[in-house]
């Protein structure tokens, strides 16, 4: 008898261990399909703030480069990012929220609640090779973005202050081999992220190479940038590359040429330019950047920017020289600037024009 019940608790013990180990399979296989759910959405972003001073001249913010963002006088706020998106075996989404002076500035062709929409997107991924984005997305021209934890330097250049910053339609990317992709698109006139109210749409392209060690991107679009009639077609060809030329020294080039047809008799107007981004890394914490722009316009392509002459011609050179210091997630960005005109444009101390102003920055970006 005694053997009897040993048996019996024996083979209870056996029954109980194989359903707590049932259950806890069950309950680790539910948890690994919970997580791999998780883990397909992603939350991230930034905040950045910064001080600006100007040497030699008025510091009011009616003196500065007339470039975007870092443009304010004293301490300022640059803007909070906050990015959330899902990454789907075939499909997936991105919100990206943009809050502060810096999103305004980014987004200034909106209004209403779509001011704090920086990029809404859904894509599809058609197969390995074919992609398809639909919505509002970031520019694919130019070096530099919108956001501060893209850009080694903190202010930005001419070329990307007055090229587009954002485009809403529909592009289709394809790999073409391990190196080489291509980009075709059809979006409403640039930075019209909302709607289209002109009737009119731009083309876009792309042909990219990209390697372990840096890659190139050459880049179109074409269009009518307003209402017909009134505004002729916008042609711009850009090239973007960077390169890793050794473990710690990087080398990138921006360049850009922009043409709009006159609807007269008149020539053809726009702008030029090209950008070398030089940039060290001397430490795990400390890089050290310098960009060196020559920007050009002709026939009065743009107003305001830099001084021109009664030809409407005119150019600027800017060397912006950047240090970059990490401490955890924070990244600190001390740099001086000096941009130089063709004409006089910045005001002295006493409000006399002259050609050239150098200004300090400090930028404080945090992201997550």
């Amino acid at each position: 008898m005694f053997i009897m019940k040993t048996k019996t608790v024996t083979k209870l013990f056996k029954k109980v261990c194989l359903f707590s180990l049932a259950l806890l399979s069950f309950s680790a296989i539910a948890q690994e399909e919970e997580k791999k759910w998780f883990d397909n959405f992603s939350v991230n972003g930034s905040v950045d703030g910064y001080f600006r001073y100007n040497f030699g001249a008025q510091n009011d913010n009616s003196t500065a480069p007339a470039t975007s963002f870092a443009n304010q006088s004293g301490f300022a706020l640059g803007m909070a990012n906050l990015i959330v998106g899902y990454e789907g075996e075939k499909v997936g989404f991105v919100a990206d929220l943009v809050f502060g002076p810096r999103g305004e500035d980014a987004v200034f062709l909106s209004d209403g609640s779509s001011q704090i929409v920086n990029q809404l997107y859904a894509y599809w991924n058609v197969t390995e090779s074919f992609k398809l984005t639909f919505g509002n997305f970031n520019t694919f021209l130019g070096y530099e973005v919108i956001s501060p934890t893209g850009n080694f330097n903190y202010s930005t250049s001419y070329m990307f202050s007055y090229g587009p910053f954002s485009h809403t339609g529909l592009k289709a990317d394809f790999t073409l081999s391990d190196k080489w992709s291509a980009m075709v698109a059809i979006m409403n006139p640039t930075d019209y992220t909302e709607n289209n109210p002109f009737d009119t749409y731009i083309f876009g392209a792309q042909v990219g190479y990209a390697v372990d060690n840096g890659s190139a991107y050459l880049n179109f679009r074409y269009g009518n940038e307003g209402e017909p009639g009134l505004v002729g077609p916008t042609f711009q060809v850009d090239l973007t590359t960077g390169w890793d030329l050794t473990e710690n020294f990087y080398l990138g080039l921006n360049t850009t040429y922009l043409t709009t047809e006159d609807q007269g008799d008149a020539d053809a107007s726009g702008f030029y330019g090209v950008a070398l981004y030089p940039q060290l890394k001397t430490s795990d914490n400390f890089s050290l950047g310098l960009r060196g722009e020559y920007f050009s316009v002709f026939n009065g392509g743009l107003v305001d920017v830099i001084g021109l002459d009664g030809e409407g011609d005119g150019n600027v050179i800017a060397a912006t020289l950047t240090g970059s210091y990490d401490i955890g997630d924070l990244t600190l960005k001390p740099e001086l600037r000096l941009d130089s005109t063709s004409e006089d444009f910045f005001a002295d101390n006493d409000g006399d024009l002259t050609k050239s102003l150098s200004s300090f920055v400090l930028g404080a970006i945090y992201k997550f």
